[in-house]
């Protein structure tokens, strides 16, 4: 069966995601590229847990805002749908697998061209405090300092309850992607 993927497309940047998969989204300079890149990812992805198929059936575009523009996936579809036990479990895989690129990366990242860039620690502090934010979205509201476990635990179960401003499927999608991307960042950069 083939990987349902749906476009977002901006005026700079377009990102192909992959409806199933969360977190498995990627841009590019248009809809040819972000396909590409899309699929340039599906190794990488695999090593989540699961390997989705590289067949990629395209649904359709929607147009994007400012934060697409900005480079994060951010419009909720046509497309969504009630959320289902493989999407929690996708996203605790990805979770899962930014947690052990946290703990094998050094500590000081390479840097950027012109010296730019987040070292290991500060990348997760941002991750801990984005999940924290979209709580709100997911109808939750993480205090300050709960330990990150147990944060997690609370956004699951708001997810599960359906009650956030975010539909679910989105918002898993969501959360999964920025995860990932900065798991991979970190990869690259270590």
């Amino acid at each position: 069966m083939s990987t349902r993927v749906y476009l977002e497309t901006g005026k700079a940047w377009t990102f192909a995601c992959a409806l199933d998969w969360p977190g498995w989204c990627r841009r590019g300079k248009g809809e040819d590229a972000a396909l590409e890149a899309l699929l340039a990812y599906a190794d990488r992805y695999a090593a989540v847990g699961e390997r989705p198929d590289p067949e990629l059936t395209v649904l359709g575009s929607v147009p994007g805002n400012g934060t697409t523009e900005f480079g994060v996936p951010a419009v909720v579809t046509p497309w969504e749908r009630p959320l289902g036990d493989s999407d929690l479990s996708r996203l605790r895989a990805c979770w899962d697998a930014f947690d052990r690129v946290v703990a094998t990366a050094p500590e000081a990242l390479r840097k950027g061209p012109r010296g730019g860039g987040r070292d290991r620690d500060a990348i997760a502090d941002h991750v801990r405090e984005a999940e924290r934010a979209y709580g709100r979205k997911v109808g939750t509201t993480v205090p300050p300092r709960t330990p990150w476990p147990a944060q997690r635990e609370q956004l699951l179960a708001a997810l599960g309850s359906g009650t956030g401003t975010w539909p679910a499927s989105y918002a898993v999608r969501r959360i999964a992607w920025h995860v990932l991307d900065h798991a991979w960042e970190i990869e690259d950069k270590s």
